[in-house]
């Protein structure tokens, strides 16, 4: 580490991943790191799988690798936080309810419209099969990506990024899915940056701080404007 770095937000990503492959978002966050998109220190990444897709990402990217095992006890959480020193966490693609962490510092991105698809069960292709549902049921005209901060339970935390994505009529999950995954990596690096950075902020109760300028984007949540301005 260079004597730059250490004025640089430390940031541990979470990343499930699976037995063979998986943490597309993870690579994108490191390749945007060292592009300069990201200005942090990315000081681990976290899977579920002490074998899998993510820690191959990991060895091939040299960012350090931690296997977390059942069950996921805020003390697991917590240690990891110690040991790395990080300030922020950041899930991408992160399976596991999380507990004990603090909430003002720790975000999550989602492949769908929150809160309406998110939960307990709603994650990967089973968020894009229920928005398809709603799509051909006239019920919603869009998709989207989310990044939320993140509470207790899943998916709840208050969302301060929603980008729309297009829905076609002939979609299938996999298509719609891979749609919004090229969305996910187009935003969250830059999104993410803005959260390590201080310019977009939590206290845990009150509304989301946002920057002047952000308010009048496509991608600032309706809520988030309307508790800024009221």
């Amino acid at each position: 580490m260079n004597q730059l770095d250490v004025s640089k937000p430390r940031l541990l990503v979470f990343a499930s991943g699976d037995a063979t492959g998986g943490g597309s978002g993870f690579e994108h966050l490191v390749c945007n790191q060292q592009a300069g998109v990201l200005v942090a220190e990315i000081v681990g990444v976290v899977s579920n799988h002490e074998k899998g897709g993510i820690a191959q990402k990991a060895q091939r990217l040299k960012i350090p690798f931690f296997h977390l095992v059942a069950p996921y006890t805020a003390e697991k959480y917590q240690g990891l936080i110690s040991q790395t020193g990080a300030d922020f966490v950041a899930l991408s693609g992160w399976l596991k309810l999380v507990v004990g962490l603090d909430p003002t510092r720790t975000f999550n991105i989602h492949p769908g419209p929150l809160p309406e698809f998110g939960g307990s069960g709603l994650y990967g292709h089973h968020v894009h099969e229920e928005v398809l549902t709603a799509f051909r049921r006239g019920e919603i005209r869009h998709s989207a990506v989310s990044m939320h901060f993140v509470t207790p339970e899943y998916d709840r935390g208050p969302v301060f990024f929603f980008f729309p994505v297009a829905i076609q009529e002939d979609d299938t999950p996999e298509i719609l899915g891979a749609r919004v995954n090229r969305y996910e990596h187009g935003w969250q690096s830059w999104v993410t940056n803005l959260v390590v950075n201080g310019l977009i902020s939590w206290d845990g109760k009150g509304p989301v701080n946002i920057p002047f300028w952000y308010r009048s984007m496509v991608f600032c949540p309706l809520k988030v404007k309307i508790e800024r301005e009221g």
